[in-house]
Order: C-alpha cells, then sequence, then structure tokens
C-alpha cells in the first residue's frame, strides 16, 4: 500500500488525469458493447449483419434504412398508396408486405411517412390524394389488425396535429402515422424497461406519479406517496428501495387511465389493456442507499435511462455518478429538467449550460437536443436508436408543462436491446417473496432462451456453489398469469418445494434438462469463485494492488472481492488492465462476456469478464511472481544468520 507521503505526493486528481479518464470511459463503454457478442452471439439480422463496425456508427442506421446502396428499380410509395388502375390489387398486396415486414421488425409497431417516399423526396399530394391514401392504409390496417394514430402533420388543412411549415420545406400534405398492432395475447404486449435516476429531490418518484396517474402534483408530494413501498419513505420523502411502476399505451397511442378521476388502475388492468407498456425502474437518489442503485440499474436490464435534474440544483451530487453508471452499461440516456416552475431563469439557464456542458465532454460524447415543441418530440423519438443523441425535456409536475410531450416520446421511442430466443434458457433472479398459498416466488428478467410453466430447472448457486432441482409451478408478467416468457421479458415464478430462504438476489434459474437430449437431466452448471477480467479505473485517490477489496455487481449479483493478481505492480485512476478478482463468500453463476462494476462507496472501476476460473500457475504478471519468491528466500537467510 502507498505510504502516507506517497498520498500526499499524489494529491488529489488534476483536471488532466480526470480529462483522460473520462476519454477512456467512452472508449472503454464502446470496447465492452463491442465484446458483449462474444457471450451469446446475435441472430444474424438486418441490423448486426456488419457486426462491429456498426457498433461504431450507430447513428449511420438512419442511413442503412434509406437504402441508398440498392440499383433495384423501386416502385414508388405514392403508386401504391394512390393506384386506382388495373394493377391495384398488386399495388394494396405490395404495401401490405411494407408495412408488414416494418411491424415484424419494430416488434410490432412502427412509423410511416404519407406524403414522403423512403428517400426523403416529397410526394406532393394534394389535399384529395392525402384523403384517398388515408383511406387505403384505413382498409389495410383493418386486414393487418392494426390501428394508427396521425403524430403531425403539415399543409393539411382542419388537421388537430398540424405543426405548420413556416420554412416552406415540404411541399405538399405530408403526415407521420404511428401503426401498432392489436395483441393478441398478453405475450403480444411490447414491453420496454426505463431506469429513472437522478440526485436526491430531483423529483423522479413524482414525476412518475404524475405520468402514470395522469393528474398533476400539489407541489408538497402528493403525487409521489402511490410509488413508496415503505413507511419511512413516506416520512422522509426520499426513496431507499427498488420501486416498480408500468404505464400502458393502447394502440392508438393513448395513455390508459382509469376514467374516474384520482382512481389508480391496477398492473392487471393496465397490462390487459395496452398493447405496450413501459415498466419504469424508481431508484434512490441518496448516496447511502448507493449500493441499492447500482443494484437496481444492473439487474433490471433497462433499454433506456432516464436521468432527472432538478432546475433549481443542477447536476450535483450522485447525478454524475449516475450518469456515469449509464454510459459504463452503453444505455441510451435521456434527460428531463424538472421544477422549473419555482427556478429563476437565470439559474435554469446556468443549469442547462452546465447539462450541454457534460454531456458534450469527452467522457459522454452525447448530442444534446433540447426539446420545445411537438415536431421535435416527435423526430428525436424516431432517431433515438442513435445512443450518441440525448433528448432533454424541461417539465413541470405542478403546471403540467411539456408533460404531453414527454408521454408522446415514450409512446413512440423503440424498442432497444438485443435478446437471443434460440440460446439455453437463463433467468436472473433480483427479488425474492414469498405469497401465502402460493409459496417461494422469484422475479428478474429473461437474459435468453424460452420458458415454460411446468418445466423442471435448476435453482443456484448456494454457498457451496450447488444447485437446487425445482418446478416452475405458475409465471406472472406485470402480474398477469402467462403460460410461458421468452428472453427480453420481465417475469416472475412460482416455485416448487423452495423455501424463501434458499433463494436470494443474485441466484440464477436454469432448464434442468439437456438441449440436446430433453429425456436427459443437464450436468451442474459450472460455477466460479476467480474470474480474469480486463477493467478501466474511474477514479481511485491512491494505487490499486493486490489484496484491494471492493463491492462488485455483476447483474443482480452484488458481494465483495478481492483482487489476487494484476498484469503489472499497480493500477491507478484512467489505467486499462487485466485483473483477477475472488469471490469472498461464495462462489457465482458467471460468462465471458459479462459487464462487471466494482465501487468501494462510490464508483471505481467498470469491466468486461475475459475469462471464468483463475490458474495460479499462469499468473498474469510473471515478473511481479518471481519477486516475492526472491525475497522469500533472502528473508530466510536472514533468518538462519540471526539465528
Amino acid at each position: 500500500m502507498a505510504t502516507r507521503a506517497e498520498r500526499y505526493k499524489q494529491g488529489p486528481q488534476s483536471t488532466q488525469e480526470r480529462r483522460a479518464g473520462e476519454t477512456a470511459l467512452s472508449e472503454f463503454a464502446d470496447y465492452v458493447q463491442q465484446q458483449q457478442a462474444l457471450r451469446k452471439p446475435a441472430a444474424p439480422s438486418s441490423s448486426t449483419t456488419n457486426g462491429a463496425a456498426k457498433h461504431e456508427h450507430a447513428e449511420l442506421d438512419i442511413l442503412d434504412d434509406l437504402d441508398l446502396g440498392d440499383d433495384k428499380p423501386k416502385v414508388k410509395l405514392k403508386h401504391l398508396l394512390l393506384d386506382a388502375t388495373e394493377t391495384t390489387d398488386e399495388s394494396i398486396k405490395q404495401l401490405q408486405s411494407i408495412i408488414e415486414s416494418r411491424l415484424e421488425e419494430g416488434r410490432r409497431e412502427c412509423l410511416f411517412d404519407v406524403g414522403l417516399e423512403d428517400n426523403g423526396d416529397s410526394q406532393l399530394l394534394t389535399e384529395q390524394e392525402w384523403d384517398a391514401a388515408l383511406a387505403r392504409l384505413r382498409t389495410l390496417l383493418e386486414k393487418l389488425k392494426a390501428d394508427w394514430k396521425i403524430l403531425i402533420t403539415k399543409n393539411v388543412p382542419d388537421s388537430p396535429v398540424d405543426v405548420g411549415n413556416e420554412v416552406k420545406k415540404e411541399r405538399g400534405c405530408v403526415g407521420k402515422i404511428m401503426i401498432r398492432r392489436r395483441p393478441e395475447t398478453i405475450d403480444d404486449t411490447i414491453e420496454t424497461r426505463i431506469a429513472v435516476v437522478g440526485n436526491v429531490d430531483a423529483g423522479k418518484s413524482t414525476l412518475l406519479g404524475v405520468l402514470v396517474k395522469g393528474g398533476l402534483d400539489d407541489g408538497r408530494g402528493k403525487a409521489r406517496v402511490n410509488l413508496f413501498r415503505h413507511k419511512h419513505e413516506m416520512e422522509s420523502g426520499r426513496t431507499s428501495s427498488v420501486g416498480m411502476e408500468i404505464m400502458g399505451f393502447d394502440t392508438k397511442g393513448e395513455v390508459v387511465v382509469s376514467g374516474v378521476p384520482g382512481r389508480k388502475l391496477s398492473w392487471e388492468e393496465i397490462g390487459k389493456r395496452s398493447a405496450k407498456v413501459i415498466s419504469f425502474t424508481d431508484l434512490a437518489g441518496h448516496e447511502r442507499y448507493l449500493r441499492t442503485t447500482v443494484f437496481g440499474l444492473l439487474s433490471s436490464e433497462p433499454n433506456y435511462c432516464l436521468l432527472m435534474v432538478a432546475a433549481n440544483n443542477g447536476l450535483i451530487g450522485m447525478s454524475k455518478e449516475h450518469l456515469g453508471i449509464a454510459l459504463a452499461l452503453n444505455v441510451p440516456v435521456m434527460v428531463i429538467v424538472t421544477k422549473i416552475d419555482i427556478c429563476p431563469p437565470h439559474i435554469l439557464q446556468e443549469t442547462v449550460t452546465q447539462l450541454t456542458k457534460i454531456l458534450k465532454s469527452p467522457g459522454a460524447r452525447k448530442i444534446p437536443i433540447f426539446i420545445k415543441n411537438r415536431e421535435e418530440c416527435i423526430n428525436t423519438a424516431t432517431q433515438f436508436v442513435s445512443q450518441r443523441i440525448c433528448p432533454i425535456f424541461q417539465v413541470s409536475n405542478v403546471t403540467g408543462e411539456s408533460l404531453d410531450l414527454v408521454r408522446e416520446f415514450l409512446n413512440i421511442l423503440p424498442h432497444h436491446g438485443k435478446y437471443d430466443v434460440d440460446a439455453p434458457f437463463e433467468f436472473h433472479v433480483n427479488d425474492t417473496f414469498s405469497v401465502p398459498f402460493v409459496g417461494t416466488v422469484v422475479s428478474g428478467v429473461v437474459k435468453s432462451g424460452v420458458i415454460h410453466a411446468g418445466d423442471t430447472v435448476l435453482v443456484g448457486p448456494d454457498s457451496l456453489g450447488q444447485f437446487a432441482t425445482t418446478t416452475i409451478r405458475s409465471i406472472e408478467r406485470k402480474r398477469i398469469s402467462v403460460p410461458a416468457c421468452s428472453a427480453g421479458q420481465s417475469a416472475s415464478f412460482a416455485l416448487r418445494r423452495v423455501r424463501r430462504k434458499d433463494v436470494r438476489k443474485g441466484m440464477v434459474v436454469l432448464l434442468a434438462k439437456s438441449d440436446t437430449n430433453p429425456n436427459a437431466i443437464a450436468p451442474q452448471p459450472k460455477v466460479y469463485r476467480e474470474f480474469v477480467a480486463e477493467v478501466l479505473i474511474l477514479s481511485h485517490a491512491t494505487t490499486i494492488r493486490t489484496k484491494y477489496q471492493a463491492m462488485l455487481h455483476v447483474g443482480p449479483v452484488s458481494q465483495t472481492c478481492a483482487i489476487i493478481d494484476i498484469d503489472r505492480a499497480y493500477i491507478r485512476t484512467g489505467d486499462r488492465a487485466t485483473v483477477a478478482f475472488r469471490f469472498v463468500q461464495r462462489p457465482e453463476f458467471l460468462a465471458v462476456g459479462d459487464r462487471i462494476l466494482f465501487r468501494e462507496g462510490r464508483t471505481k472501476g467498470l469491466g468486461i469478464v475475459k475469462q471464468v476460473g483463475y490458474d495460479p500457475a499462469k499468473p498474469l504478471n510473471p515478473e511481479a511472481a518471481k519477486e516475492p519468491e526472491k525475497l522469500e528466500s533472502g528473508g530466510k537467510t536472514a533468518v538462519k544468520a540471526g539465528a
């Protein structure tokens, strides 16, 4: 360990050191994203064919969608929408196949431009042609069992969502339409998970209360009470646990709310009436509950991260910490600035300037987009597939300003995240319950594969690294009973003959039957106490050497880890190194490609698992391994001489 004098010389982090660490963070996050493919190779699809090249230039996806490189002659959309000759049936079939393929690609929802070709050229539609095109779409969508909502229009007289055309950029009638299929079962519902983070008193729980319930806040905590799980949270007004809330949208893009003012719908009612469900994970903002927040962020596997900033406080305290973790996880980030009704204009301007500066910094490399109107909101939501974009809303939960833009944005939000349904089943437990007359229930996210009620599964590892065999009694999603669930869905399983004290957060549920031979019992899964990871040190006051201990997070697993080997003598802020870790308490189920995050108080570093298991005979730094032997032999000689 470094002496006090050495620490004093090292002093606090210099600005140069900190900047180097920031740049390293964004580069390392991109590297981890590319390495994730090693864990489970994604099924080849249109969006993953170019592999790493595609990862580096996510914003070019939009250009790929335009099919600029295709040489084959294409039938213009205008012809398909308005064809009234003898080829009408053929045109309708072609249009139907285009919409069906887009719905398939967008997980049962898509956006369709009327008045614009795929390459952006205007169709110069007259008012009569616009009405005819909509009439054809209406009959077509009825066949496809889908509904629509006109999001924005330009140059369309008497349209309630016309945004005007001051710049005269588009000529003719133009509109953007949201198409969404009606779900036949609960399994067809689109699910998007959003983690809500930010500093204490930023208004996270209040915003969720207002969005989900439909009413406004009174400025004294009326809206947040419904989200709290414990008595002490209601008394202090501060979240200390991982809260869950859901918000539903129907096929026409309307928020699913109760017809009776003040009445909150149950999860079952929302789930049954919705075509798209947004699951919010309400996390704690206080530094005291950072462990809970990090656990919530990693275990809920969010598709998006929502960072809340209070306009009168700015990006202070844990906000930067949470933003750093979200960037490390490579999750697209959106920002909501709250409390603009009580904030003086010059303070709001300072907050906005600070936010822009941090988002544009080398560590974040985001393009901040301030959303002020409906057109900006819809255009940004459609392009949010690029992780470089960061939309920023300025809202008030008391006056309701800009809340309609937030709801519209969440409605259009495209599905983000790739999950492999064909891989072996793997489910990570992030909470356990004991339900009367049901028994032990575990909840979490299905990482890969498919599971059915009645399947025999393995649950573990316990303190000895063993797995217990049990059967899934029933499966629920959003408190609605379902026969099966697949990769990317959050679910709860009721387990037979398992006591609650035998299951814990961080365990995994795996199929007990072999994939190749369903009649054969699968061997016990391998668990590891030691593993090798490539890490990046974000911030640490002194040097890190072997025997250093910190709290390590891998998905839902939180456990103290000790460093047993490093590929150099020591590491410090901004360094990338290969490090061998050992779990202090019990072995865990790990796989190559898993993201790790370790902290001692605040976040110290992040990394990716490169190898499971560690062989002491093959040290990471062979030169360093020889030095202790020399010292030891020298010490023995000195002892003999003394004797």
